[in-house]
């Protein structure tokens, strides 16, 4: 198959959307203690790094209703969602306060963390870039806990789910 490389000129963003939407990613939330307790915000733009340091970046929306909450976190916590937490993951998109009626834990460095997540990554913010309208937030690895089973996925718009 031959790949057609176009110069294109003003991308419109709902068809950049749904181009990125045929690459699978897996679904986090990323969680960190605010003025008024807990928030979380469900993202797919999660990725390593850096093994030496352990470093991982996600990135957030400049003109989010959540920004500021997440852009001055000095500390939080990524979890890797399983594959029976679709609807936590929607919540989230939802109320950046709601977390069902899951029990937070305090983790380690001070983030909330959500229990019976695949992989939880407890990060220090070491950096954020400007990427267009997105900020890029790297986080180096303070401490991590994982465990077995599914993921939940995202492709073309939909959760699905990843077989371990």
């Amino acid at each position: 198959m031959e790949c057609l490389l176009e110069e294109f000129v003003g991308i419109d963003p709902k068809v950049l959307r749904k181009a990125l939407g045929h690459f699978a990613t897996g679904v986090t939330i990323v969680t960190a203690q605010a003025d008024r307790g807990p928030v979380g915000i469900t993202v797919n733009s999660f990725a390593s790094v850096s093994l030496n340091p352990a470093l991982v970046l996600w990135s957030i929306d400049r003109n989010g209703s959540r920004y500021e909450m997440f852009r001055n976190a000095e500390c939080y916590a990524i979890h890797v969602l399983r594959a029976d937490q679709g609807n936590l993951a929607f919540k989230v998109v939802k109320d950046a306060r709601d977390f069902g009626d899951l029990d937070l834990i305090q983790g380690d460095h001070g983030a909330p963390i959500i229990p019976g997540c695949l992989a939880v990554f407890e990060c220090q913010q070491t950096e954020v870039y400007r990427g267009g309208d997105h900020d890029i937030i790297l986080g180096e690895v303070k401490s991590l806990r994982t465990m077995e089973g599914d993921a939940l996925g995202f492709f073309k718009g939909q959760m699905m789910t990843v077989k371990s």
